[in-house]
């Protein structure tokens, strides 16, 4: 067990589930992070394994190995400071309530990032050991971020559009929205499917779970935090009306969102500006954006056009970064008191 070994001066980490997209992403960030060392990495599947031959961009990056469940007989307080939840939505759940783990959570900082813990359930956030999970938007709840113990990770179609959204929910500005976006195929988990299959993928675009997406749900409920009248769409006919697209890419999203508004362009342009001002991630371009810009980074950049009573709101984020494991950190850094930016100031694939 020397490989848990704590460097008291380190965040220790522990990772549920890291032989996913997610995981691995979130191996890559945190091995190069300055005020974390990653204890442990959990996977089933690949117990004892190097965490190179299943990722294997690492070879020569980090000599750790999966660990067990066997392996981690004490708390899981005794090795880490802070557990990342990398499964499956409704494993999360699962794992924290199953038997052979109960009792090894006590005292641990826990980040999830599956949607079990993201919904509110009649107005009142979900909670577990009588403790409730803050979600993790830091350009929405930063300092309830700070102080929390638990913190369910956003999902990435609903970064994105949030992100597009917020400003305009915090001057009380929203009316119906109508959002298209489009994701990588590394969105859908590393577990192949039919729409998953290069030979599909490849020279494709398709259309999927249009106006019924579930990160809907998630996105009304942030936008209604800001402003409380604004209504969703699943369950009204007014609200964000939203259809998803998968690319033939790999990773990055793309949302187009459109709406009717009064102001003038350059009072939407210093709405944002001002709304986004503090915010080390998210910034607001003059010039249209492009996916590429933020492919492999921890941005989200918005650009904002305004034709006759109508706006439409461009955001686009990396699905992996700021959409799962990069925002992810950023919520660590605040949970523990680090700068907001430590490890995740990645450079984008602009060619």
């Amino acid at each position: 067990m020397a490989e848990y070994a704590s460097q008291q001066s380190k965040v220790r980490v522990g990772i549920i589930g890291g032989a996913g997209y997610t995981g691995g992403e979130l191996i890559r960030i945190l091995i190069n992070h300055p005020d974390v060392e990653i204890a442990f990495v959990l996977s089933k599947s690949n117990a004892g394994k190097p965490v190179s031959d299943v990722h294997a961009d690492l070879v020569g990056e980090t000599g750790l190995n999966f660990t067990g469940e066997e392996e981690l007989t004490d708390t899981f307080a005794a090795y880490a400071d802070v557990l990342f939840l990398c499964v499956g939505h409704g494993d999360a759940k699962q794992f924290l309530n199953a038997p052979e783990n109960s009792g090894k959570t006590g005292g641990i900082r826990i980040i999830d990032l599956s949607q079990d813990f993201r919904l509110h359930v009649n107005g009142v956030r979900p909670t577990f050991l009588d403790t409730p999970f803050i979600y993790g938007l830091p350009e929405l709840n930063k300092a309830e971020i700070r102080t929390a113990k638990y913190v369910a990770n956003p999902g990435c179609f609903a970064t994105s559009i949030q992100l597009g959204l917020l400003p305009l929910a915090s001057a009380g500005l929203l009316t119906d929205v109508y959002s298209t976006g489009i994701t990588g195929s590394t969105g859908a988990g590393q577990s192949l499917s039919p729409t998953s299959h290069f030979s599909w993928r490849a020279n494709n675009i398709q259309a999927y779970k249009g106006l019924q997406h579930q990160h809907v749900k998630e996105i009304s409920q942030s936008l209604q935090q800001l402003q409380p009248d604004f209504q969703n769409a699943l369950t009204s006919s007014k609200g964000l009306h939203f259809v998803p697209w998968r690319g033939d890419f790999t990773r990055g999203i793309y949302i187009s969102s459109t709406l009717d508004c009064t102001l003038a362009e350059h009072e939407v342009n210093a709405l944002y500006q001002a709304f986004y001002k503090d915010q080390p991630f998210t910034f607001v371009s003059e010039k249209m954006v492009d996916m590429k810009q933020v492919v492999n980074t921890n941005k989200c950049l918005v650009h904002v056009e305004k034709v006759q009573q109508k706006i439409v709101v461009h955001s686009t984020i990396d699905n992996l970064v700021k959409g799962a494991s990069g925002q992810a950190v950023q919520n660590m850094n605040l949970m523990f008191g680090l700068d907001e930016g430590a490890g995740i100031r990645l450079k984008a694939n602009a060619f």
